[in-house]
């Protein structure tokens, strides 16, 4: 007889204090979460590790040690590199139809078949012109921003040759994927190959199978994702840093809470803007409420918190238990990690949830399509149906947890140049020189999901408090931001966690020791920081010799696999937590680690294990360090330790200056 679920084994299985609270409030309403159901739905041991095949009807085919072999004949390490190409595939077609829905929306935008969104970031534009070539003199910016669109549009489509952004890549990195037959065609060409050798009775070699499992993850990194990030700076602007609210506590009792949940940015953008116009405001007014107030979910929060300043209701793990507040007057979805049970949670309250995406229907939402031709009446009716569902809150139904943290985001590939010498000035290299000097040991991306089998941000929050108190920078994306922000960790006085190096480095700028970079897609702005860490010198001449470590500890998704392999593929060091989708499979395991560092530079390795997590990574970036000839503090090879100045030093410096100058 299985042990009964209490409400205190659901409450352990996060660390966010605000979930804590109202996972109780789902078992005193009887509701099912997906903590719940974690423990509940077993998952199946065979298919885990990567041992069970789908591919055809003669099976499924399990393989155990008694059948180590499907009726096809098929062993475990075809099947598991079978079953993971197929998820990386899934991952890398998710990003890239992103990519192709902006691309279309710029094209549209740029021919005036627009309502309400128009090219906002020039200098964006003309720079990613730049990067594909495109000769701006004496264009209008719609036309420009017409050929752009037209050319991303070509990369999808692409049969030969290669896509265009794989030119921003440093030389040795293009060099070496030409080599290795690694330069993807086309995006839409890579990903249904993909599918292709996947098919019974195709690609049946693990080896070949894993190698265009890279060349497929690429297209997301340097292509779906890449274009992505960069048609919304240029529609909805280049991020810098700003300072938002974080957790479902931002929620209030007196306004019209909406939250805006998935992965695509126009109709939030859109819905923002409409947010703040007078009739809008005034209609909200007219149901009772005080005003609009807007949230996020997932990565349509982190994509309108580093442009609008729109805080974040939580992470992944918190869109269900957002609801049970009883304070969300409508939950608007477009695609990706979207949970169905939304619908039902919704029953329960007077929460309205919206569908938005041609793509993604659930039953039991309202559907309201979005068209970018008819962006802001959209958006005022998504708003309006808000507004609307205002006068229906059941009274005595609502809990607010009070736990509220601030947190900066927005820190884009540009404004961390930016930051580092100003508009004339700016480059990595006070960054590369911090390394180099032994003040940073080396940089950790930390980015991805949230899986109710691990303790909901546990992982993610403390594996970044440990690097920055080892004086290792660290940068973070999608729900591993959000988990990092809950819990306060991006401001600047998380400095006071970081280790003496990282901390005058961070007091230096004003920065925190964790940078948010954005939403899943923007994992690409950790591609062109890398990128230009290289090209400016000191740290070697490609992505592999930095000494630097990718991390994803609590995945879940098959984008998340995607991006693993993107950097993997770039030469970065990638571990993932909570599991191993091949664990079934010890050669599969060993080529996605030994072979592909010997094929690229990088590798991918699953270990669940925080402490391991942490000595593998700190062995990498000593080792890589070693490599190059910089050690602590290092003297010699690059010079004296520099010394960084202070407000108060350079005010010191001034006033001497200014002495100097009038003693003449």
């Amino acid at each position: 007889m299985s042990k009964e679920i209490t409400t205190q084994d659901l409450i352990n299985m996060t660390i966010d204090e605000t979930a804590k609270e109202l996972l109780k409030v789902a078992e005193r309403d009887g509701i099912s979460t997906a903590f719940k159901r974690a423990i509940e739905v077993k998952p199946c041991p065979i298919g885990r590790d990567g041992m069970c095949c789908k591919h055809c009807f003669m099976g499924p085919c399990r393989i155990t040690p008694k059948t180590p072999n499907g009726v096809c004949g098929a062993d475990v390490d075809t099947i598991a590199a079978r079953n993971f190409g197929r998820m990386v595939a899934a991952g890398a077609a998710s990003h890239a139809d992103h990519g192709r829905d902006m691309a279309f929306i710029l094209l549209a935008a740029s021919r005036g078949e627009t309502e309400g969104i128009k090219i906002k970031d020039v200098k964006k534009l003309h720079a990613v012109a730049g990067h594909l070539n495109i000769d701006i003199h004496g264009k209008t910016t719609e036309k420009i921003g017409e050929e752009v669109a037209l050319r991303f549009i070509e990369d999808f489509g692409r049969q030969k040759g290669g896509i265009s952004y794989i030119s921003r890549a440093p030389k040795k990195r293009q060099e070496l994927w030409k080599q290795r037959n690694l330069l993807p065609r086309g995006l839409d060409r890579e990903i249904v190959e993909m599918m292709h050798r996947t098919h019974m009775g195709v690609d049946q070699d693990p080896k070949s199978l894993l190698h265009h499992t890279l060349r497929t993850s690429l297209t997301d990194g340097w292509g779906g994702a890449m274009l992505a990030t960069d048609v919304s700076d240029i529609l909805y602007g280049t991020p810098s840093p700003v300072r938002a609210k974080m957790s479902v506590g931002l929620l209030k009792e007196d306004e019209v809470n909406i939250i805006v949940h998935g992965h695509e940015p126009s109709l939030s953008e859109m819905m923002v803007i409409a947010s703040q116009e007078p009739e809008i405001i005034a209609y909200a007014k007219s149901k009772g409420a005080n005003g609009i107030n807007m949230a996020g979910i997932c990565c349509t929060a982190n994509e309108v918190l580093m442009r609008q300043g729109i805080g974040s209701a939580g992470n992944f793990l918190n869109q269900e238990l957002t609801i049970l507040t009883g304070a969300v007057e409508a939950m608007v979805v477009d695609v990706q990690c979207i949970m169905e049970s939304l619908a039902d949670v919704a029953k329960h309250y007077h929460t309205k949830l919206i569908t938005s995406s041609p793509k993604a229907h659930i039953p039991g939402a309202i559907h309201i399509e979005f068209e970018e031709e008819h962006a802001m009446t959209v958006a005022r009716k998504v708003l309006r149906t808000a507004i609307d569902n205002f006068p229906n809150r059941k009274k005595g139904a609502i809990t607010l947890p009070d736990y509220v943290s601030e947190a900066i985001g927005g820190f884009s590939h540009e404004y961390i140049k930016y930051m580092q010498g100003g508009t004339y000035r700016g480059s990595f290299r006070p960054l590369n020189d911090a390394i180099m000097d032994g003040r940073i040991q080396g940089v950790v991306g930390i980015v991805g999901c949230n899986n109710p089998r691990d303790i909901q941000d546990s992982a993610i929050v403390s594996l970044a408090r440990e690097f920055i108190s080892r004086d290792i920078l660290v940068v973070t994306t999608g729900c591993g931001g959000i988990a990092c922000g809950k819990q306060g960790m991006l401001v600047p006085e998380t400095m006071a966690a970081a280790g003496p190096g990282l901390r005058e480095v961070c007091e230096a700028i004003g920065i925190s020791p964790v940078l948010h970079v954005g939403s899943c897609v923007d994992n690409s702005r950790i591609l062109t920081i890398a990128t230009d860490m290289v090209k400016e010198g000191g740290l070697g001449d490609d992505i592999s010799d930095l000494p630097a470590v990718g991390l994803c500890p609590e995945w879940m998704s098959e984008k998340a696999l995607a991006i693993g392999c993107y950097f993997v593929a770039s030469g970065v060091y990638t571990i993932f937590g909570v599991g191993s989708p091949v664990a079934g499979s010890e050669n599969v395991t060993r080529m996605m680690s030994e072979g592909w560092e010997q094929e690229v530079g990088g590798k991918l390795e699953f270990i669940p294990d925080t402490k391991v997590v942490i000595e593998k990574t700190i062995e990498h970036i000593t080792r890589k360090r070693k490599a190059l000839g910089i050690t602590e503090y290092a003297k010699g090879k690059f010079g004296a330790q520099k010394v960084l100045m202070d407000m108060a030093d350079r005010r010191k410096l001034e006033d001497e200056q200014k002495k100097a100058a009038a003693s003449r």
